[in-house]
């Protein structure tokens, strides 16, 4: 009896798996997510297909891209754009192992525009007011969501924060040490007092909770009593009731305290490579979307490069006398010296290569009258 060929779903599925040896559990995850979703669609609009060698690009795929765009509720771009290159590469990894696939299923011009990016901080008033709301709840989650804001971790960083996470890196400072986060890295934040004492009653706060809980987060800072979502949700929750009551409008979310963060930090003065480092980015491109720029910040940049100008050509000057001291001692002819050699220092730069060696060699012999002078004086 003939044996019958393996199926599309099961030759995905093997393929999936093989990913699963050299890719990370939640990004296997995802591309076996995208391969059923792709075989939900054909078995409901191409029941009869079943082996890789009947895939055409239309009207399979270009069927699967319309369902895609048509989704309820919208898909945002980028979701698309991960589907599309999740299939294109299990596509063309089945076509490498020998599988009899049509080339270009999947083309460049299939996917979509880039999503544009807006930051999304609060406004300056809304923001203070919230943290003041935070400030006023001696809550768990109420601390937890100030470390967030404070520190500009994301929300499962905070989630995964060990017991120790405060280290010092010298005798007055201190850093959060965030441990693996999304992108696979990890950092050290450097915290305030505040922040500090933020962390040091949460970890009051965390031994009040019941020893049940404790039991099953004992390296976390914050305690988990049931699955890692429980504690997730319950922060979100409390964000949002938390910026209603202080009269935020709009939706509030953990990643937007991230981006007030983000934004406070560049209006300090802190450059965008070292608050690339402080958000754990790994592409400046990624920073700038974190970062809102007003018109307030624009003419606040703008008047001080204009006052930076007037001194950025500053010459210094020192006392140079125009007449002949009334009384010729130590520290008159010490002045004179020293105004002598900031005059060749200036006319110096005007000359030519040799003209220029020669004066160098003149204000050299100063100095070493000025020396001269010095060693009397102490005499």
């Amino acid at each position: 009896m003939k044996k019958s060929s393996p199926t599309l779903d099961t030759i995905l599925e093997a393929q999936v798996q093989r990913l699963a040896t050299t890719l990370r559990p939640g990004t296997v995850w995802d591309y076996r997510s995208c391969a059923r979703g792709f075989l939900a669609y054909l078995h409901a609009n191409f029941p009869h297909l079943h082996h890789p060698s009947q895939l055409r690009r239309d009207p399979h795929l270009l069927g699967w891209f319309r369902f895609l765009c048509q989704h309820q509720p919208p898909l945002r771009n980028v979701t698309r754009q991960q589907r599309l290159i999740f299939m294109r590469r299990l596509l063309r990894d089945l076509a490498e192992s020998g599988y009899p696939i049509a080339s270009d299923l999947i083309r460049r011009e299939d996917f979509p525009p880039h999503d544009h990016y807006l930051p999304r901080p609060l406004p300056p008033d809304q923001d203070q007011h919230l943290q003041q709301q935070l400030r006023q709840s001696d809550t768990l989650e109420a601390h937890a969501l100030r470390l967030i804001r404070a520190t500009g971790i994301r929300i499962g960083e905070c989630l995964d924060l060990p017991v120790d996470c405060l280290q010092p890196v010298s005798e007055h400072e201190a850093a959060l040490h965030v441990p693996l986060g999304k992108l696979h890295s990890e950092r050290w934040v450097p915290v305030d007092e505040e922040t500090r004492h933020v962390l040091a009653r949460l970890i009051q706060l965390r031994a009040l909770a019941p020893a049940s809980c404790l039991a099953k987060s004992r390296t976390f800072l914050l305690p988990r009593q049931g699955e890692r979502g429980a504690i997730y949700q319950r922060l979100r929750h409390v964000l949002a009731e938390t910026a209603r009551c202080a009269g935020c409008t709009g939706k509030v979310t953990p990643h937007r305290l991230r981006h007030g963060f983000a934004t406070e930090m560049v209006r300090l003065g802190v450059s965008l490579p070292v608050l690339m480092q402080l958000l754990g980015h790994k592409d400046i491109r990624m920073t700038l979307r974190y970062v809102e720029v007003a018109q307030l910040d624009i003419q606040r940049e703008f008047h001080r490069a204009r006052q930076n100008t007037a001194s950025l050509y500053l010459i210094p000057q020192l006392p140079v006398p125009t007449a002949t001291p009334q009384k010729a001692d130590l520290a008159a002819l010490r002045q004179a010296v020293a105004a002598a050699r900031h005059l060749f220092q200036l006319f110096q730069s005007q000359l030519e290569d040799k003209p220029r060696r020669k004066l160098h060699r003149l204000s050299q012999r100063l100095l070493k009258i000025s020396r001269e002078l010095d060693y009397f004086s102490q005499k």
